[in-house]
Parts: structure tokens; sequence; C-alpha cells
């Protein structure tokens, strides 16, 4: 009876481990995956491969956007998924989109043309996050006044990059960078053993500045792009109309 018995048992229990499929084991562990590269013509733009737990924005329309302008009419449109974004001379218009949703820890990423703008024209383009006046967090680029280019060192075909934080605590670093190219502006938030921010600021994957915040993720952030007239950035109101391509942002 007793042999009996533990083979019942034996076969009993071989049975429910078989029944447990392989689909059910998958399922209880995390899953990670990558869209990797293509040769295909659709993915030529693409160099690295990208989670797909990234969220990236092209700009066919205003979708999961909206209109943040300040000043003046929304100078901008969309044509083959680019933003064009602009402001006008002898105005102080303030172009801006910003996204709907708020996010914390990542690294934001905008994909932009940098033209070549008017010659002390007072206009930034603009891509950053911003929460409140006091929790904000930019890259400004624009022609820069003759002072700061000098300090610098400024040919006549750079222009002036400012890396900021506006307060908590504020910081500013200016650089150098070339009109008429492409670059991916990134700014990544981490969070260091104190649960604070550390905000790091990089072009083309090259860190530019960083810096511990005063705030961790509680402060949530939407995203902006924008191009606008403003007096910290160049010497006078600006004599043309500037502008600045977006193809892209990404937040992963």
């Amino acid at each position: 009876m007793k042999k009996n018995y533990y083979k019942a048992a034996g076969f009993a229990l071989a049975m429910l481990l078989f029944s447990c499929s392989t689909q059910d084991i998958i399922e209880d562990d995390p899953i990670t995956t990558t869209e990797s590269n293509s040769s295909t013509p659709e993915m030529s733009k693409t160099t690295t491969s990208r989670a797909t737990t990234s969220r990236i924005w092209n700009f066919d329309d205003l979708n999961e956007w909206e209109d943040a302008t300040q000043v003046g009419i929304p100078n901008y449109w969309f044509k083959d998924g680019i933003l064009h974004i602009f402001t006008n001379a002898n105005t102080w218009d303030r172009t801006k989109i910003k996204s709907i949703a708020t996010y914390t820890t990542g690294t934001y990423s905008w994909r932009v043309y940098v033209p070549t703008m008017g010659v002390g024209d007072c206009a930034s383009i603009g891509a950053f996050l911003y929460s409140d006046d006091t929790h904000e967090l930019d890259f400004e680029i624009g022609y820069g006044k003759e002072t700061v280019r000098q300090g610098l060192n400024a040919v006549s075909d750079d222009l002036i990059v400012y890396a900021t934080s506006q307060a908590n605590p504020s910081h500013s670093f200016q650089s150098k960078i070339k009109r008429g190219q492409w670059y991916t502006l990134s700014i990544t938030l981490a969070l260091n053993s104190q649960k604070k921010y550390i905000a790091t600021w990089k072009i083309d994957n090259s860190i530019l500045t960083s810096t511990t915040l005063t705030y961790g993720s509680s402060t949530k952030f939407k995203i902006f792009c924008s191009v606008e007239n403003l007096s910290f950035i160049g010497d006078h109101i600006p004599y043309t109309q500037n502008y600045a391509l977006f193809d892209w942002v990404e937040f992963k």
C-alpha cells in the first residue's frame, strides 16, 4: 500500500509541474527588449538601438503637446515630421510648445537644427524642462552678447549655448556652438543618495556641465521646444526672423 501511495503522489506532483507552461514562467520575468538597427531606408537615421520603453515624439502634429506661446501668435508649423518654429523681427515674440504630460528621472533629448542667427539679435533657441520659475533647466542658444562672445573667444560662425538651472541652485555654463548644424541636446536627471536630482547637460553625448539640485523627483517637468526673443542673449531687439528645426524629442 505504501508503494502505491508514493507512486500516486509522485505522479500527481509531476503532472502539476508539467502544467506550468513556458509562457507562464516567462510572464513572471521582467521583459526588457530593444529595437535593433535596420538596414531599411526608414531606419537609416538611427545609429543606436533604442529601448522599447523610450518615448519618442516625431513632429507630424501637436499630438501629446500643446501651445505654450507667451508673446505673439503661435509661429510654427509641421512638415515631414519636423517642427519649424520661429520669431519675427522687431518683436519680443516668445513662441513655445510643451508636453502635456510631466516627467522626472531619465534622459531628455532634443534633435535640433541650429541655423545662422541674426548678428546681435536677442533671439534664443530653447530646449528645456519647466515646472515653475524656480524649477527650470535649460538649453538656450543664440548669438550672445558681445561681452560674452569676447570672453569665450567666439568667431564669426560661433553661437553661444547656455546650460542653466534657474534656481535651487542657480547654475549657468556658457560655451560656443557652431551654427548651421544639427545637434542632439540632452539633459539627464538622476538621483543621488539623498534623493536629490543630479542634472547633466550634454551636446552630442559630450558633457557640458553638471550640478546637484536641492530638490528631487517630487518635482515633475514638462518638456519645451521654443524660439524666444529674450534680452539676455543679444545686444538689440532682433533685426531678422530667427528660427529652429526640431526633428524629434525623446524621453527615456
